[in-house]
């Protein structure tokens, strides 16, 4: 039997998630409520749950701040938000799970099932791992130099710098990285795009996204192609070529 806390300030909210745990996920038991930061620190010493559903902006403080005065901890952790906004790029950079409000039932059920595979396969090291730089990024924002990318069987710390291009498999992608490592991981490509637009990673087709400090050159051409250092050609589309060649020139 999974355990698990819920935090968060709105009762109604609270109310929501105990209602769709019950629906969809008969294996859990929830443990314990929280409303605050003191509360919720209280309550997980208590309890030590397997997993922990976090609301971001609660009373006294953030869903941060629990973490900070519980570290080291081994539960998992699901983000329930409102905010879109630096803390949510924390947490897609150290792969944890979220979801925003108001709450998508489809998008929870998949959420939970996440963690909950997690919780079967996550070595306790991984898990440590994790929750670290999650609040590494978290306290960092902007300056994150490392992702956190999933596999079905491992958690890889990847320098963001190490990744050449990323290329997109339906409902998978595939990080192709300096050192000849392919890493695939069960997310689409768009979860990606915004969180390496800063680092000089650019989509020139729908398929790729591509580190511009690894391209050698472009090929205008029509039905052009962007030459790796590598030598790998990747397509690119016609709608994108000049904002490619904008990019590259401002390097």
């Amino acid at each position: 039997m999974t355990r698990v806390v819920i935090v968060d300030d709105n009762q109604g909210n609270r109310a929501l998630n105990r209602r769709l745990l019950n629906e969809y996920f008969p294996e859990i038991s929830i443990v314990a409520e929280a409303d605050s930061v003191a509360s919720a620190v209280n309550v997980l010493r208590e309890t030590d749950p397997d997993l922990v559903l976090l609301d971001i902006e609660i009373k006294g403080g953030s869903g941060f701040h629990v973490l900070q005065k519980l570290k080291p901890y081994r539960f998992k952790v699901v983000f329930i938000t409102a905010f879109n906004n630096f803390a949510i790029k924390a947490i897609k950079f150290s792969a944890m799970d979220y979801i925003l409000k108001p709450v998508n039932e489809t998008e929870f059920q998949q959420a939970i099932q996440n963690v909950l595979h997690a919780l079967e396969t996550d070595k306790e090291e991984n898990t440590q791992r994790q929750n670290d730089y999650l609040l590494e990024s978290y306290k960092k924002e902007n300056q994150i130099g490392k992702i956190v990318l999933r596999t079905t069987d491992a958690l890889h710390v990847v320098n963001i710098n190490d990744i050449l291009y990323c290329r997109s498999d339906n409902s998978y992608t595939s990080f192709y990285l300096q050192s000849g490592e392919e890493i695939i991981v069960s997310k689409g490509l768009k979860d990606y795009i915004e969180m390496l637009k800063d680092y000089s990673f650019f989509r020139p087709h729908q398929s790729y996204l591509v580190n511009l400090n690894y391209v050698a050159k472009v090929d205008k051409a029509d039905g052009g192609f962007v030459i790796m250092k590598s030598g790998k050609q990747i397509p690119v589309s016609s709608r994108q070529k000049k904002k490619l060649i904008n990019l590259l020139e401002k390097l």
